[in-house]
């Protein structure tokens, strides 16, 4: 079924629901959001949030101080704290890293950022690779190997923080974990603490705001890697199980994700009130990744696939 509306083009990441409801003049909580792969079962960030901030109110009256939060997250990692770098989301983690490994091999299709931020890509140089792959949403076998991981989705796909590399650099993303994209919360685990001090001196003073910082040990203690996993293969595998049911062609994954083959996915679903996310930029024109939606709004979810044209 061809859309009724206007949809804005993709543009080369997810998480675009704000600019599309804009454009098609509606409130963004309209439109439910796949296009951007979060944890279905993550806690209420707003209102760890807002404890945080009442129990600290220097999270926003003072500057940023990291080290709590720091040794927090190490902890929890399993890694030495002094090569642990907390930056402002993944996003961040990426731009420092290759700003000091600056050469990497990067194997399509592949998650773009590493490209963008990479002085050079070169097929000869150490491999730079997500764990699971981004968009093809795999775990790397156990005899694979990488410079540098980027185990933003590792957590939710494995129920457990990190593959442990640990002569690798090795990225996360927080904000994927807890679903709170707009806080901002990402680290890079170092090989060593002279690679990490070289990350802390690309990265801005203060990188990090202190609202995120406040909230991130509270989250820590409202996280369950285990739980987790455990819930979202669970719900993933009835996710991809009810779309297939409906005639689509649905991959399904080891992360927090299925893939769609169906051209045009994305424009069809909009004005049905979901968002996913084109992987044009992957240079996959014909497939769509789909975030597993919550259980509060799955039924919603599978009807607006539904309502597809030719599906069934």
């Amino acid at each position: 079924m061809r859309p009724t509306v206007d949809v804005p083009p993709p543009g080369a990441h997810g998480g675009d629901v704000r600019r599309i409801a804009l454009a098609l003049g509606r409130e963004p909580r309209s439109l439910v959001d796949l296009s951007a792969s979060m944890n279905p079962f993550a806690p209420d960030v707003a209102t760890v949030l807002a404890d945080a901030l009442a129990q600290d109110p220097l999270a926003v009256a003072a500057y940023p101080d990291d080290r709590e939060a720091t040794t927090a997250l190490a902890a929890a990692l399993g890694v030495p704290a002094e090569r642990l770098v907390l930056t402002n989301g993944g996003a961040e983690a990426i731009a420092l890293v290759a700003g000091v490994v600056r050469t990497a091999c990067v194997v399509e299709p592949e998650f773009s950022l590493y490209r963008r931020h990479l002085e050079r890509v070169d097929d000869g140089a150490p491999r730079w690779r997500s764990n699971p792959s981004s968009p093809r949403g795999r775990l790397a076998g156990d005899d694979e190997t990488a410079a540098v991981w980027d185990e933003a989705f590792y957590p939710l796909a494995t129920g457990r923080w990190t593959r442990g590399d640990d002569a690798s650099w090795r990225l996360g993303s927080l904000t994927k974990l807890w679903a709170c994209p707009g806080l901002r919360l990402g680290y890079v685990v170092a090989p060593s603490a002279a690679g990490a001090a070289l990350v802390r001196r690309r990265q801005p003073e203060w990188a990090v705001n202190g609202p995120a910082l406040a909230a991130l040990p509270r989250l820590l203690a409202a996280t369950d890697l285990h739980g987790w996993h455990a819930a979202l293969a669970t719900l993933r595998t009835r996710f991809a199980a009810r779309l297939r049911a409906l005639g689509l062609d649905v991959v399904d994954t080891d992360a927090n994700w299925v893939l769609v083959h169906r051209p045009g996915l994305r424009d069809a679903l909009i004005p049905n009130g979901v968002v996913v996310r084109d992987c044009s930029s992957f240079g996959l024109p014909a497939t769509a990744r789909v975030a597993v939606p919550t259980p509060a709004v799955f039924d919603r979810v599978v009807e607006a696939f539904a309502r597809l044209g030719g599906t069934a």
